[in-house]
């Protein structure tokens, strides 16, 4: 795997490289010949927060994982955990589809070849796309200020509303740098 790691508001040192390089290469355990792919790397600070995201494309899947934390060793460890589980989930399902066609157990050695077509065809399975909850309520009319006032009293990271000006339905959020968003239908 070849690493391509950035940095922004943060200068990535060579001990930061390393420790990256070595706690994601262990990921290569999980395959029978490590992916010939790139690693992009984003490590970035943010309000005394440290943040890194991990992008790795294979053949017909894609791995990515962001981890927020104070600790840049820390927040590096969690995205790594993030990652072993995905690729775990990933060949759990690839061995329970290949099981159930009579083919053997050991099938993770092909994922980059036949369990990934697979995967293509069914993007999304209906059990994982299962509403839990539905919420009604009245949508009162008032400014943007106030939206983002009434969400900051709740502790909602967004909030819906009617615009008092233009009537139309709104959604206030806040973003993760701290400052707020508004989303308008056109």
């Amino acid at each position: 795997m070849k690493y391509n790691i950035r940095g922004e508001n943060v200068e990535v040192t060579n001990s930061i490289k390393e420790y990256v390089e070595r706690k994601i290469g262990k990921l290569e355990r999980y395959f029978d010949t490590p992916p010939a792919s790139d690693v992009n790397v984003n490590i970035s600070v943010y309000n005394d927060e440290q943040q890194i995201e991990v992008t790795i494309p294979m053949t017909n899947l894609l791995l990515r994982a962001e981890e927020q934390h104070i600790d840049l060793y820390a927040a590096i460890d969690l995205v790594v955990d993030k990652l072993e589980r995905q690729i775990r989930k990933h060949k759990t399902k690839v061995n329970r589809k290949f099981r159930q066609q009579g083919a053997p157990k050991h099938v993770f050695a092909e994922l980059e070849n036949e369990a990934l077509k697979a995967r293509e065809q069914e993007e999304f399975d209906d059990d994982e796309l299962e509403i839990v909850r539905t919420k009604r309520f009245d949508l009162k009319p008032m400014d943007s200020e106030e939206a983002v006032l009434q969400m900051d009293m709740l502790g909602h990271a967004f909030f819906v509303f009617e615009n008092s000006i233009t009537g139309n339905t709104n959604v206030v959020y806040r973003r993760r740098d701290g400052r707020y968003g508004l989303i308008e239908p056109s």
